[in-house]
């Protein structure tokens, strides 16, 4: 059993006001005090240092969706994956200091149940706000969705964000012949390829991306990591090759449409002849692969194998800018926001 030690008796937290119609903007989200909240016994109080923004936030905005994760209500904090220490747990076998990650972001303290405060190594990472990064679904995708294989060529769409920037290493430690990535700008296009495992880029807004994949994979490719769906996927379908093996692993021309609705064409017949193997794969599926990510990548990052490309603000009241900068396809990476 811990004791509490002294905090302030209130904390700020971000509250959605308003639900958008299409691009986040800063009116909606409120800025409030309220009190610090007493954890009862079986419960633990964080004090969150880091929190960590993504692309699926401005989805969970929306009042519905596919996505298998509470929404936003109006008038009510926003969540998300979070970092922190442990102030007080009650009843518990946490201890104050701890390091522990919880889902209740986006606020200055949270209270959570013990069982949903997962207790972190300190020196595992060399930076705790690390534990942050998207890299278990960039290994998900790469090892369980693409089954990527030494030789192959790797297509990986969304490749400047915080799952895209991971999954290009992972495919080239894996022996991967060539990775291409497709991104929004040429500023990014020349980060991917100045080490992070990219061979060659496909750039939104420069040409048809079914002429710009042909021209970077004149051989097709073998392997797909679909983080966005509409006309990148249906280009990496028309070039994959007999037996190529396609993920779906985020939704990101949907989720920024504003309206969801963004399909694709599936040519089932030439599916069938090319032996095409299409999966979704989502993070909640594959959770025993976090604690091997992060054993993975706390190597990496020590011996320079990997890299953890992210942006990064400062106080809570930079958290909604820092989401509406995300979904404006502002940042190369993750983006964090310290507390």
């Amino acid at each position: 059993m811990t004791q509490r030690s002294e905090v302030p008796t209130t904390h700020r937290e971000v509250r959605l006001a308003a639900r958008p119609r299409d691009a986040v903007t800063d009116d909606l989200f409120e800025i409030v005090e309220v009190p610090v909240p007493e954890p009862a016994p079986g419960q633990v109080l964080v004090r969150t240092t880091t929190m960590g923004v993504a692309a699926v936030m401005r989805t969970l905005m929306d009042e519905q969706s596919a996505v298998p994760i509470p929404h936003y209500e109006i008038g009510a904090p926003l969540h998300g994956a979070a970092v922190g220490e442990v102030v007080a747990a009650p009843g518990t076998d946490l201890r104050a200091g701890d390091l522990v990650e919880h889902s209740l972001g986006w606020r200055e303290f949270a209270v959570v149940d013990a069982s949903r405060a997962q207790r972190l190594e300190p020196d595992l990472l060399p930076d705790p706000a690390a534990y942050l990064s998207q890299g278990p679904t960039a290994l998900m995708g790469i090892g369980r969705g693409a089954d990527v294989r030494p030789g192959d060529t790797v297509f990986i769409t969304g490749a400047a964000g915080g799952v895209g920037s991971l999954a290009g290493q992972l495919a080239k430690k894996r022996g991967a012949a060539r990775v291409i990535g497709s991104t929004g700008s040429r500023a990014k296009g020349e980060q991917l390829m100045a080490g992070l495992g990219y061979d060659a880029v496909v750039i939104r807004g420069e040409g048809p991306i079914l002429e710009q994949l042909r021209k970077a994979a004149p051989d097709g490719v073998d392997a797909v990591f679909d983080n966005v769906g509409g006309e990148q996927l249906q280009a990496a379908l028309a070039l994959a090759n007999r037996g190529a093996r396609v993920a779906i692993v985020g939704a990101l021309a949907a989720q920024m449409s504003g309206t969801g609705a963004v399909t694709t064409e599936i040519d089932t017949l030439s599916f069938l002849s090319r032996g095409i193997t299409l999966r979704g794969v989502a993070l909640y599926d594959h959770l025993d692969l976090i604690p091997e990510w992060n054993r993975e990548f706390g190597q990496g990052l020590r011996d320079g194998t990997l890299t953890f490309p992210h942006a990064r603000f400062s106080g809570i009241e930079q958290a909604p800018r820092a989401l509406r900068e995300l979904t404006e396809g502002r940042h190369f990476g993750a983006v964090l926001v310290d507390l």
